[in-house]
């Protein structure tokens, strides 16, 4: 059995480039997303995967903690296995408001999404491996047992006054990635988080000229929009078990955007 990937909103926009590439690399791969099933997309992983049962999909929402369990036992029923998590799933607020004008049940819903429900996941993950794993001193020393990756985003430290709730939510996981990775590391677990910078999605299309511009304007070393493979790729890395002595690192994927420039 090929190691299994659990994957939050996988099934679009970034999570689906990390999708496509993890399945590239020879992982079974689950999407838990808040969509109706979609057909397409599971076709075209399934082919990819060149075998329908290493790719499945559960309902749910990152946010509900019963979705947690439902999403590992899934996995674990179906392959006995738990290799990766990529805490992927994140939205921004329905409406940019500023900082005056910003709504409590905003805040609430954003950090439900993008902070609350990863942090909690992580910790459904992170026990299930253990149960799953055994005698942790007659395992290699030299791999990690599994690894998390979370994903952030340059608001993490880069401040937006109409979307402090998104920034905020950001932040935390940052704090959150080094709170496991000091954690999971006597267990084997190793944890990463990857902050991408302006990438070209969904979440990104409405402000689309606003960001050309800023691209226009030299204000990115790397000046072109941000891709879902090239998120993708900084996610294949740490996957790969190939940085075994590194944890709570975080991988920049935005152009050189968050270096200080005079």
């Amino acid at each position: 059995m090929p190691p299994a990937a659990l994957v939050t909103g996988g099934n679009r926009g970034i999570g689906l480039g990390i999708c496509r590439r993890l399945v590239a690399d020879g992982f079974a791969v689950s999407i838990l997303a808040t969509r109706e099933e979609p057909a397409d997309v599971l076709a075209e992983l399934r082919e990819a995967a060149g075998d329908d049962t290493l790719v499945r999909y559960v309902r749910g929402s990152v946010a509900d903690l019963a979705d947690h369990a439902r999403f590992v036992d899934d996995a674990v029923e179906a392959w006995g296995r738990l290799d990766l998590l990529v805490n992927n799933a994140g939205v921004g607020p329905r409406v940019r408001a500023d900082l005056l004008e910003a709504a409590p049940d905003e805040f609430d819903r954003v950090l439900g999404i993008n902070l609350r429900g990863p942090y909690f996941l992580t910790q459904t993950f992170a026990n299930r491996v253990i149960a799953l794993r055994g005698d942790l001193d007659g395992l290699p020393q030299d791999a990690p047992v599994a690894t998390v990756v979370n994903v952030s985003s340059i608001s993490a430290t880069t401040v937006s006054t109409n979307r402090g709730e998104y920034c905020i939510s950001k932040a935390g996981v940052g704090m959150a990635t080094q709170l496991w990775a000091v954690r999971l590391a006597p267990e084997g677990i190793v944890v990463y988080e990857v902050r991408p910078g302006i990438v070209a999605t969904d979440m990104t299309a409405g402000v689309s000229a606003r960001y050309d511009a800023y691209f226009e304007g030299g204000n990115v070393p790397i000046a072109r929009w941000g891709r879902p493979a090239d998120v993708a790729g900084a996610v294949s890395i740490l996957a790969s078990g190939a940085t075994p002595y590194s944890t709570g690192e975080v991988f920049h994927v935005d152009g050189g955007l968050h270096v200080p420039v005079l």
